[in-house]
């Protein structure tokens, strides 16, 4: 164990001392990254950081080679130089991605051929899980199923590339638990020495050396050259052992349960490739290209909730992190525990991930809630005056029928007096008449 962590600090250290140089070389050819639409970075910012990396990992390499523990998986076995020749052409190749911003087809063609000279050198899936125990697949078909898994981490990983040190950490976190893994598998060889821990111990140290100078802000950007160079890295480690594990010497019920040679570079890249086949599905649902770039992808949306940089970048590698070391965990203790504590540290997760959302929606919903009230109570209280000027208008028509039914009344009772005395006086008139005709014929 000593001895790969000399190894993970010599590629570490090279590539944090050779940083520097490379910035000023990039900024010398011009391979500055100038501010995008779908970039975060406000400012131009030097790439090529890959390179950097490349030659810590080429170092650590050299250096493994001449130590008595590892020097045996060099003797008679060229699949490391093969590994070490295919990382240096997929670099080169993101080299002039960063120089000239190659077409996406030219570049998927590139990715394609080396990982099929990488296979072709000896890098390949012989081994497939079916039917609970490990098969022998054909050359033709291993051949197809590595180039495959090599292009689709490569994609992967640069897809994921948008933060300040983001791709970095989240393969160093990869790294680190398929190192464990495979240091525990190569204790039941003969020899402890296993060339895929060599390989993800090396990938760790040039991922921490880079993450130094890319912290944000980033004084250097890895560009395609470092990020397909992680992708291819990593891949190639999982293949090495994966690919050639002997059913007769190790029992299947070790590793079939928790990880099969396909799906172990999905599981230690879980967040990247997730992140790949939704910008793949999203993009073709819009009828655009798969690699047609956008602000879709899932750091941009950590952003877009509120995120600072830094903190969404942290999460990120908090949700790796359990996807990888909860897989791993299996290994060592009752599923049924992993699974509680992996669903605490979703719980923990998700509440970290939605915080600044809700943060700033929970006072909208307030002000909503309070602004909705006060409209309410407005309308309520435009309504009274309304139906208080409707009522007094219904009273003032009751109170003048009132009051015409009373006069009719007073009219009545004042007419019925009237009529009598203009009897009477009728009939006293009539008696005045009659009096005096009489009173002469008295007198003749």
């Amino acid at each position: 164990m000593r001895i790969y962590l000399l190894i993970a600090a010599i590629a570490g250290g090279v590539t944090w001392l050779v940083t520097p140089l490379i910035r000023h070389v990039a900024i010398e050819i011009g391979a500055v990254g100038e501010v995008r639409a779908r970039d975060v970075h406000t400012i131009p910012t030097p790439r090529m950081g890959g390179l950097a990396m490349l030659i810590g990992f080429t170092v650590a390499t050299i250096f493994a080679s001449k130590t008595m523990f590892l020097s045996g998986l060099f003797t008679g076995n060229y699949q490391m130089w093969v590994i070490l020749a295919g990382g240096i052409m997929i670099s080169l190749l993101g080299m002039a991605d960063d120089l000239w911003d190659l077409d996406w087809m030219l570049k998927l063609a590139g990715q394609l051929l080396i990982s099929v000279f990488v296979a072709w050198g000896g890098l390949q899936i012989i081994s497939l899980p079916f039917g609970g125990s490990l098969v022998t697949a054909s050359p033709s078909l291993s051949m197809a199923i590595t180039a495959f898994l090599i292009v689709a981490s490569i994609n992967a990983v640069n897809f994921v590339d948008g933060l300040d040190g983001l791709a970095s950490g989240i393969v160093a976190i990869g790294g680190i638990a398929f190192a464990i893994y495979s240091y525990i598998i190569a204790r039941y060889s003969p020899s402890y020495a296993s060339l895929a821990t060599l390989i993800d111990v090396m990938m760790v140290g040039i991922c921490v050396g880079f993450i130094l100078h890319n912290w944000h802000p980033a004084k250097l950007f890895m560009g395609d050259s470092g990020s397909m160079l992680l992708g291819y890295l990593i891949t190639c480690a999982s293949i090495v052992m994966t690919g050639r594990l002997d059913p007769a010497s190790i029992h299947a019920s070790i590793y079939l349960p928790v990880f099969m040679p396909i799906l172990l570079p999905i599981l230690v890249l879980f967040l990247p490739v997730l992140d790949m086949c939704l910008a793949i599905v999203r993009r073709l649902a819009k009828g655009q290209s798969p690699m047609h770039p956008d602000r879709m992808h899932l750091h941009h949306r950590m952003l877009r909730i509120g995120h600072s940089v830094r903190g969404a970048v942290l999460i990120l590698w908090g949700w790796a992190a359990l996807i990888a070391f909860g897989s791993l965990m299996i290994l060592f203790f009752k599923a049924q525990y992993v699974l509680i504590g992996m669903a605490i540290a979703v719980v923990l997760l998700t509440v970290a991930t939605m915080y600044p959302y809700l943060k700033h929606r929970i006072p909208e919903m307030q002000a909503e809630n309070r602004a909705m009230e006060a409209v309410r109570e407005g309308a309520q209280h435009a309504s009274m005056p309304v139906a208080h000027a409707a009522r007094e208008e219904t009273g003032r028509e009751g109170a003048g029928s009132d009051a015409a039914r009373d006069g009719a009344a007073r009219d009545g009772a004042a007419r019925e007096p009237g009529q009598e005395l203009a009897s009477e006086s009728a009939q006293n008139a009539g008696r005045e008449a009659e009096s005096p005709a009489s009173q002469p014929r008295r007198d003749a």
